[in-house]
């Protein structure tokens, strides 16, 4: 089992910036492809970015290019989401997710780990 934790949310203004931390715990952190979504009222969990296990193959919704970055320290179980020129339509829960998979003789097996989330909110 992998336990997460995401800190960092808040409340800002438009055109501010705030970083998100997701730190992991319990089983290994090798391996985990880590990445975050967000879930407003009213809207389905939408994929934000993600990153692979050694930080070198990122990927990120087009609505955040170019303002958000994913990053990950491996020596402290950690993911980062960076976000700036944040905007009110950015304003949602923010949660982190770990994906392992495990080849099996008999066939993979996916591990899917949860944090609780972290709130989000941009004033106009």
């Amino acid at each position: 089992q992998v336990r997460l934790v995401e800190s960092g949310g808040g409340l800002v203004q438009a055109g501010g910036s705030l970083r998100l931390s997701c730190a992991a715990s319990g089983r290994s952190f090798t391996g985990l492809t880590m990445g975050w979504f967000r879930q407003a009222p009213g809207k389905e969990r939408e994929f934000v970015a993600g990153i692979n296990w050694s930080g070198g193959s990122t990927s990120y919704t087009d609505s955040v290019k170019g303002r958000f970055t994913v990053s990950r320290d491996n020596a402290k179980a950690t993911v980062y989401l960076q976000m700036n020129s944040l905007k009110p339509e950015d304003t949602a829960v923010y949660s982190c997710n770990a994906k392992r998979l495990i080849i099996t003789t008999q066939g993979p097996i996916e591990n899917d780990y949860w944090g609780q989330g972290t709130q989000v909110t941009v004033s106009s």
